[in-house]
């Protein structure tokens, strides 16, 4: 820090400064003085706290430097670093004021020496991850009980022993097939993704566990092979990935249907336990012993409670003719009461016919005497519309227009038709039709005279 720069701070530049004031301006100085930068060391006294945040020790040769890594930037690592690992971190220079040192609070950490490796890691993880290949609903269910489990790995992998011994205490009753194929090196890719390819053709597992031991990343480049990760995510068997140890993740973990910490614990996560099996079935078995004891107990009431109603044959037989001679005697009564009734009924039609029944004589005389008075009625009826008819005649014939017209008057009409009724209604020299009581003539106007009435 120059001169100058002291003169421009005026924490600095006071007479008397607290223990807090000094350490504050120190440390402003440290984040403005250093940039974001990358740091590599040997880790020691690595402590994770309970809350996630690691804090520890970056030293080499000659110096040392206090580190901290918060929860949120440890959980993207990918590893947990132990005392004596070889990393590189990024991070920025700050000052822990209560005790006045300065650490650095890393943002980002790798393995030493494989900075390019673990940069390719994080690109391919945040690539298949942006398409989708880690979503949970893209995972396939991991069969419950396998009728055979596929393994691929190393023949001489210490790995396949641990699956086999596992399989073998846990489940001997289930079938496992290996599909060997080199786990590193040049190469091991390749022949992971043609076991895999090989598995999903044959179709004779349940689920495949893809499984090698612990580690560096080097190591463990194969299962970060992006075809790989993308046969993984396309397999029609489920995948159990368990590769490395605890600490160690791959693109094939994060791709795989189940991650599973070690080799033994994929296979103890592929299939359950044969004694969970033999528990399982026990507990059936009680409770189907059980449920049939209850069915007998029911249905064993049900046959007594039908038993109590049972009766012999004979005596069946002697409630039924009991009951059928009482159905003949109540058939019998019911048509003698039938009988009767239908006799009442009919003599007492015939005595109401023969009360309203008509006296044919004295209706005839009746009807006689009506057609007599109907047909002097009707005569004079008659005559006497045939006397009002010749009235009304003779009363049209004197107000019609030819009786008018006999008399001398004559009809004056336009040459429309239309009757003329007065001299305002004709012009001069204009012709005219005049009806008389025999023949019509035209006139022609040769003077009009009008009276002071205008008629």
């Amino acid at each position: 820090m120059a001169l100058g720069d002291q003169q421009k701070n005026p924490v600095i530049t006071r007479d008397i400064l607290t223990v807090s004031e000094l350490n504050q301006a120190v440390a402003r100085l440290l984040e403005e003085s250093f940039d974001v930068s990358w740091v590599r060391g040997e880790v020691s006294n690595f402590t994770p706290a309970a809350s996630g945040h690691w804090y520890f020790t970056l030293k080499d040769n000659g110096a040392s430097v206090r580190a901290v890594m918060f929860r949120s930037r440890a959980s993207a690592v990918g590893f947990t670093p132990k005392s004596g690992d070889q990393i590189e971190l990024k991070g920025r220079v700050t000052l822990y004021e209560a005790r006045g040192e300065y650490q650095i609070q890393a943002e980002q950490m790798r393995r030493a020496g494989l900075g390019s490796l673990f940069e390719a890691f994080l690109a391919l993880k945040q690539k298949l991850a942006q398409e989708g290949l880690f979503d949970t609903e893209n995972k396939r269910e991991i069969v419950e009980h396998p009728r055979a489990i596929g393994v691929i790995t190393s023949l001489s992998a210490a790995a396949l022993r641990d699956v086999l011994t596992a399989l073998e205490r846990r489940a001997p009753h289930v079938h496992v097939i290996i599909y060997p194929a080199m786990v590193q090196g040049v190469g091991s890719a390749l022949q992971l993704r043609q076991a895999l390819a090989l598995a999903n053709e044959r179709q004779e597992v349940d689920t495949l566990l893809l499984v090698r031991g612990g580690g560096s990343i080097e190591d463990l480049w194969s299962f970060n092979d992006e075809a790989l990760a993308r046969d993984i995510s396309a397999s029609l068997i489920p995948v159990v990935s368990g590769v490395g140890h605890e600490t160690d993740f791959t693109i094939a973990d994060f791709v795989s249907d189940l991650r599973a910490p070690t080799p033994t614990a994929a296979a103890e996560l592929a299939c359950t336990a044969r004694s969970a099996l033999a528990d399982r079935v026990e507990r059936a078995q009680g409770q189907l012993s059980l449920g049939m004891q209850r069915l007998i107990d029911r249905l064993s009431q049900r046959v007594d409670r039908h038993a109590a109603n049972l009766v012999s044959p004979a005596q069946r037989l002697s409630h039924q003719a009991e009951r059928l001679s009482g159905l003949v005697f109540r058939l019998r009564a019911a048509a003698q009461r039938s009988d009767q009734q239908r006799r009442t009924s009919a003599d007492r039609t015939i005595a109401r016919f023969r009360v309203v029944r008509p006296e044919l004589s004295l209706q005839r005389s009746q009807v006689q005497r009506a057609a007599i008075s109907l047909d002097s009625g009707y005569r004079r009826l008659h005559f006497s519309r045939e006397a009002r008819l010749a009235f009304l005649d003779a009363q049209c014939r004197a107000l019609s227009p030819e009786q008018t017209l006999s008399r001398g008057y004559s009809i004056v009409r336009s040459k429309n038709g239309k009757v003329v009724h007065s001299s305002l209604e004709i012009n001069q020299t204009e012709i005219l039709e005049v009806s008389f009581a025999l023949g019509v003539a035209d006139v022609q106007v040769l003077a009009l005279k009008h009276t002071k009435d205008g008629q």
